[in-house]
């Protein structure tokens, strides 16, 4: 018998370290040629790790949230033969994963109480279990009575007609001890010193590191506009209705994505990427849109690749796809990086105004907030319309406030008049 070693792999793109994210197998288990052992997270994607050989598993390498050098040992197999241990070990091959494919999970420490928890009161008066929407019958006197003192009526058993409380019905569970302190208000309100200790590892831990990055480096400023989506979302319902079945429905989204890259034409500045160390700005002419979506294991960010050349439905179904890919861990690498510009959203909770992250190296991320109705004045009319906010952030380094303010109001004047967005 002779031992296998596997080393970290070099994943490339100059990178030095990766996080151990999740081991699959356990000191003791039997692994055949391309089982998956461990993922492991670079700052892009989550990577497998798959065994070259046939064996058993004797020791591991590292623990879930470590960060290990390339080259290191990760994992050391039992094999038939001599094994690799007296050779020069050769990083296992990798396989690039889903960057959710393996869900991190957090690992709950909970800590004994310093002090028991007081326990609640022993019901023993008369008293009754009501459904928490069930209103009980009273006077209004007995209401009040039962408001001073207290007592929930949905607890007290009543002995008037139809089950009717009365006030000696109060004074009977006041007797019995059935105050305030009865067993459901007492279990509601009873002390907790209970504590749970969270690992930041996987892509908490990466998502942590890069908006901490964002911050420090870049120099955030954001601007708010309110845009006037009433015609925007008329011609959407329209296109639904005479086109959905075929081609699909569409979101707002499509129609933002195409605003921006209208609006890019004139401010080219906002699609870029600095970078800050060698002090250059890079302007793009292809239009790359981050869609930043939540998923299972934190934000992501896949990419609709060449928007300038995209119809509404494509740019839909293309959202549509990655949207999907990465809240099922199925977008790769390549679909999570190499975007120019971000939009963001909350949909149904975007609330009226958020400051977004920038994505560096990116200098501009737009924001959107919730469509609320609100009465509006129009040509001195108060009319009804559909509003809603675009809170969006820029990288001061690079982009001035003026052109932040001009490029969102060219966004909102191509919303509100939506024919716009297609003359050439």
């Amino acid at each position: 018998m002779g031992t296998h070693v596997i080393k970290m792999p070099d994943i490339g793109e100059g990178i030095a370290e990766v996080e151990l994210s999740q081991w699959h197998v356990k000191v003791g288990d039997l692994v055949v040629e391309d089982q998956v052992l461990a993922d492991v997270m670079t700052d892009k994607a989550m990577v497998d790790i798959p065994s070259p050989v046939h064996g058993k598993v004797i020791a591991l390498g590292g623990q879930p949230g470590e960060v290990m050098a390339v080259g290191s040992v990760l994992i050391s197999i039992e094999v038939e033969g001599a094994g690799n241990v007296k050779e020069s070990a050769q990083p296992a091959p990798v396989k690039e994963a889903p960057v959710a494919a393996a869900k991190v999970e957090a690992v709950a420490e909970s800590k004994p109480s310093a002090a028991p928890a007081p326990k609640a009161a022993v019901c023993q008066g008369p008293m009754v279990a009501r459904e928490a929407d069930e209103r009980p019958l009273a006077s209004p006197a007995v209401r009040k009575h039962a408001l001073d003192l207290g007592i929930q009526l949905r607890l007290v058993r009543g002995t008037g007609p139809a089950g009717r409380i009365l006030h000696e019905d109060l004074d009977a569970y006041l007797a019995q001890g059935q105050s305030n302190a009865s067993a459901p208000v007492a279990a509601a309100y009873a002390q907790r010193t209970d504590e749970q200790q969270i690992p930041v590892i996987g892509m908490r831990r990466k998502i942590a590191q890069r908006m901490q990055d964002a911050t420090q480096r870049a120099a955030h400023f954001s601007y708010v506009e309110e845009i006037d989506v009433t015609a925007v979302e008329e011609l959407r319902a329209h296109l639904n209705e005479k086109h959905g079945a075929t081609r699909g429905k569409l979101t707002l989204l499509p129609f933002l994505v195409r605003a921006m890259v209208v609006a890019l034409r004139d401010f080219p500045q906002m699609n870029a990427r600095y970078d800050d160390e060698a002090q250059v700005i890079t302007r793009l002419g292809a239009v790359h849109v981050g869609v930043a979506t939540q998923s299972d294991v934190g934000l992501m960010v896949p990419v609709v690749r060449h928007a300038e050349a995209r119809s509404l439905w494509d740019s839909a179904a293309e959202i549509s796809r990655l949207a999907s890919a990465a809240r099922n861990g199925k977008a790769s690498r390549d679909e999570l990086s190499g975007s120019t510009i971000t939009l963001t959203s909350l949909g149904a909770l975007g609330g009226i105004v958020s400051t977004p992250v920038l994505n560096l190296p990116e200098v501009a991320i737009v924001g959107v907030n919730k469509i609320v109705e609100r009465p509006m004045v129009i040509k001195g009319q108060i009319v009804i319309r559909k509003m809603m906010n675009l809170s969006s952030s820029f990288d001061h380094r690079v982009v001035d406030g003026m052109d932040a303010a001009l490029f969102i109001q060219a966004i909102r004047g191509l919303l509100e008049q939506p024919a716009t967005l297609f003359v050439e």
